[in-house]
């Protein structure tokens, strides 16, 4: 049987990776925390746009902010990846055994 988390995360999670942009912010964050303008210095849009796609990447529950005097840093949620990593990694095995399934019907002697 397949569990994974209510569809409302899991698709707030996949609409967060679906951008670009949201991926880049999401990779440089694991590696460490940023403050919200040094991710806005390396990108070609505002610093309020950026600030918007670490509020998608917050309620998706990929990253947290948090206040280090006036600046306010990102840090990606590992966790979370994980638990879309597994519902992935159980969605391909109920799709592997159901083409191993038709390979095996496909395979047997014609009547």
């Amino acid at each position: 049987m397949v569990t994974h988390p209510p569809d409302a995360d899991l698709n707030r999670v996949f609409r967060a990776l679906a951008d670009t942009t949201r991926r880049d912010i999401l990779r440089r964050t694991v590696r460490g925390e940023v403050s919200i303008s040094r991710l806005a210095d390396d990108y070609s849009m505002s610093f309020a746009a950026v600030q918007k796609h670490v509020s998608v990447l917050e309620a998706a529950g990929l990253v947290a902010k948090t206040s280090a005097g006036r600046e306010r840093l990102v840090r990606a949620l590992p966790d979370r990846l994980a638990l879309v990593r597994s519902c992935l990694q159980q969605l391909e095995a109920l799709w592997v055994h159901r083409l191993d399934q038709l390979d095996a019907v496909l395979s047997s002697p014609q009547e």
